[in-house]
């Protein structure tokens, strides 16, 4: 990994994943997301179109989108988590119809629900893309 380019290759991965994964439980599944789901939607899929053009160009403003819009869904995809795990009172719930955000039915690898899930993909990318700001500025 001499190359920060990788980095920036790997943070398109994640984020390719994560809408792959997002298209395939709400388009094949047919499982309707909730309030927040979208929101973290509305962060990650522009993700994949700006990482996978900065990774091709190898260009640094490019990532500082991208880690923008990864502390955005970081924030959001938290706010579910901590709301799916009975952290933040049930009153806080954005979702006044609909799917519930705070009663998550899906689980995945023994127990892992989709927040977690989501959450761990805007960690991974807020951290690829702030090693990778730092060793492109050098």
């Amino acid at each position: 990994m001499n190359r920060p380019w990788t980095l920036l290759l790997l943070a398109w991965l994640v984020a390719a994943c994560a809408t792959l994964g997002a298209l395939f439980l709400g388009e094949v599944m047919g499982m309707t997301p909730c309030v927040l789901c979208w929101y973290q939607r509305i962060f990650m899929f522009p993700l994949a179109i700006v990482l996978g053009i900065a990774a091709y160009l190898d260009d640094r403003r490019g990532a500082v989108y991208a880690l923008w819009l990864s502390l955005g869904g970081l924030a959001v995809a938290a706010y579910h988590t901590l709301l799916v795990a009975g952290l933040i009172p049930k009153a806080w719930v954005p979702c006044s119809a609909g799917v519930s955000c705070a009663d998550q039915k899906l689980e995945i690898l023994n127990g892992v629900q989709i927040p977690w899930l989501s959450l761990a993909a805007f960690v991974a990318l807020a951290l690829l893309l702030t090693v990778y700001l730092r060793k492109s500025s050098r």
